[in-house]
């Protein structure tokens, strides 16, 4: 009976270290690579304006949305809407408007909308934020400066038409 007790506690001392030895290897390699970046879902996208950086909270609302593209410049109005904070859309925008290059121009708030405007050298961008009923609607607009607006095949400068 002797040799039986000595035999298992060798087995369980050995099984015990090789758990021990293991667990410390594991410690030790994750201590000696370089930790592996996870897999992110992106958390906004570029709908139809390249420098324009959408939450992907909101979602297009088809029926109020209207993009024109043409050969050196895209305008409209992309209409989106979600269930965001008004507050968190009006710092997000702020802040990725800016890494894409954007200056802002001027900001509008008041208790139910924000309104956002943001100049680039030959483009404007107009960014409405109002909370409605259960969801936050943005506006995201932009439009070519009147300067870079192609004359007409007529002659006429789109600016004279205004005037």
């Amino acid at each position: 009976m002797g040799f039986f007790l000595k035999s298992s506690m060798k087995i369980g001392f050995i099984l015990a270290m090789s758990i021990l030895v293991s667990g410390c290897a594991g410690a030790m390699k994750g201590k000696s690579e370089p930790n592996k970046p996870k897999n992110r879902e992106a958390t906004a996208v570029y709908y139809d304006f390249d420098d324009i950086l959408i939450p992907k909270e909101l979602k297009v609302v088809d029926k109020a949305t209207v993009v024109v593209s043409t050969p050196g410049y895209t305008s409209g109005i992309i209409t989106l809407k979600g269930r965001v904070e008004k507050r968190s859309l009006h710092n997000f925008f702020t802040n990725n408007m800016l890494k894409d290059n954007w200056s802002i121009v001027s900001q509008i708030k008041s208790p139910v909308s924000t309104i956002m405007v943001f100049q680039k050298s030959s483009r404007w961008s107009v960014i409405t934020i109002r909370e409605q009923n259960m969801y936050t609607y943005v506006e995201a607009g932009v439009a070519p400066t009147l300067e870079t607006i192609p004359s007409s095949s007529s002659g006429e400068n789109e600016q004279d038409l205004f005037n």
